[in-house]
């Protein structure tokens, strides 16, 4: 069965920085793109980033990009995302999720996904 575990979120001063891991099982996470989204309270799930199955293409939000890094580490099953230089507008619950074996382009839209992880609390204040 196909399942993915979000774990890292927590609390963080703006400014500071936070890696948020997904474990991926009943599937080798080799075999498909995998993403991040997010989603605050009053708000729709949005993309956040994707990483397709050989690492060479990514997308990245453009409030995120040059912020957020994503990667990916097939022996492990697990993928990462590297979130400095955070901002209060960065609170959200982040999910990971998987695709296809390729990112999409131009746009991010939660229908690209076939699984969802549960997701972790990301909170950045003073």
């Amino acid at each position: 069965q196909v399942q993915l575990v979000e774990s890292g979120g927590g609390l963080v001063q703006p400014g500071g920085s936070l890696r948020l891991s997904c474990a991926a099982s009943g599937f080798t996470l080799a075999s498909s793109a995998i993403g991040w989204f997010r989603q605050a309270p009053g708000k729709e799930r949005e993309g956040v980033s994707c990483i397709d199955i050989s690492g060479g293409s990514t997308y990245y939000a453009h409030s995120v990009k040059g912020r957020f890094t994503i990667s990916r580490d097939n022996a492990k099953n697990t993928m990462y995302l590297q979130m400095n230089s955070l901002k209060p507008d960065d609170t959200a619950v982040y999910y990971c999720a998987k695709g296809g074996p390729w990112c999409p382009t131009g746009t991010y839209p939660p229908s690209w996904t076939d699984y969802w992880g549960q997701g972790t609390q990301v909170t950045v204040s003073s």
